[in-house]
């Protein structure tokens, strides 16, 4: 582990707002998610470090299920991230696109299929192999390409998960042709899903950004912003456990620690050995009656974060001068 500085300003000065564990595959992992006090950017402090980032990352992260409906699902949000991206690159010829944090190189291929050029870069051994288009396995700002090559540079939900989020940024700027397009997607710090319903994927996710600091990245990396989508098109994060934040932080006038979540429906049937269905529905309803409310009341509370421009995930697109 180790303490570092705001990766945007430089700043050593900072404040805790929560604290909570790897829900994931380390529950006994506890880690501080702290706000920086001079420009706001969230961060893990102290934080994995490169060397020991990989142990939360184990080759069940990157498989996906083999059914149907997922596929379809993939479908849709490649088909929803190309709109966006195609919506602010040059319209026409042949258009060479770089996709930092490919993973399995779904994204590229989905975007080769719509006649662009595409490479990739994918750091992680546990993703599968790539060899049907150019990959670099380098950190981003590494990669031997130092001229402006690419008419697009994308990275969906990929900027929270590195080191040194300014050093991604500005290999944008460097790799990307002039009036190019820098692409990317991620959570909102100022939301109440991402700052205090512990919905980050901690500690994969090693900063969280908002509006301003991304605003901030931009201005000092070489881009100007086109456009910020906050109204869920292309990945949705429920507000889950918004109703026992609300009872316990307004009703009560307490604060809402990661031991206050309710037990999930998941854990509650497991816990009593039982099968996904009606009868266990009706039993976890009983067991905990503001669960069961949160859910159905969630799509509402998602609807009225989009009208307010305050919901937990945001899609940028930012031009290079």
């Amino acid at each position: 582990m180790e303490l570092v500085p705001c990766n945007l300003c430089g700043s050593q000065r900072y404040k805790q707002v929560y604290e909570m564990p790897d829900p994931r595959y380390f529950p006994d992992d506890y880690f501080k998610a702290v706000e920086c006090s001079e420009c706001g950017l969230g961060f893990l402090n102290p934080r994995p470090t490169i060397q020991e980032i990989a142990k939360y990352y184990p080759p069940e992260y990157y498989r996906h299920e083999s059914t149907k409906s997922f596929e379809r699902y993939l479908q849709k949000r490649f088909l929803r991230e190309a709109q966006f991206l195609e919506r602010y690159a040059k319209p026409q010829g042949q258009r060479k696109l770089l996709d930092v944090g490919c993973a399995n190189g779904d994204f590229p291929r989905f975007m080769a299929a719509r006649g662009w050029q595409v490479e990739g870069v994918e750091t992680s051994d546990s993703s599968q192999p790539i060899t049907d288009f150019p990959i670099y396995k380098q950190e981003f700002h590494n990669i031997p390409v130092t001229q402006s090559t690419y008419d697009a540079v994308t990275a969906w939900a990929v900027l929270e998960h590195v080191h040194d989020p300014k050093a991604y940024f500005r290999k944008a700027s460097e790799v990307l042709k002039k009036g190019g397009v820098f692409v990317f997607l991620v959570t909102n710090f100022h939301s109440v899903t991402s700052r205090h319903l512990f919905c980050e994927d901690v500690p994969r996710h090693l900063y969280f950004f908002t509006r301003e600091t991304v605003q901030r990245y931009l201005r000092e990396t070489g881009f100007t912003l086109e456009k910020e989508d906050n109204g869920g098109t292309i990945y949705k994060m429920a507000p889950r456990n918004w109703l026992p934040y609300m009872l316990q932080t307004k009703l009560r006038g307490k604060p809402f620690h990661y031991r206050d979540l309710p037990i999930s429906s998941r854990e509650f049937r497991k816990a009593r050995g039982l099968q996904r269905g009606f009868r266990s529905a009706v039993q976890y309803a009983a067991y905990s009656p503001a669960a069961t409310l949160d859910r159905m009341l969630t799509p509402f509370v998602e609807a009225a974060q989009i009208l307010r421009k305050s919901y937990c995930i945001s899609a940028y697109a930012a031009r290079k001068l």
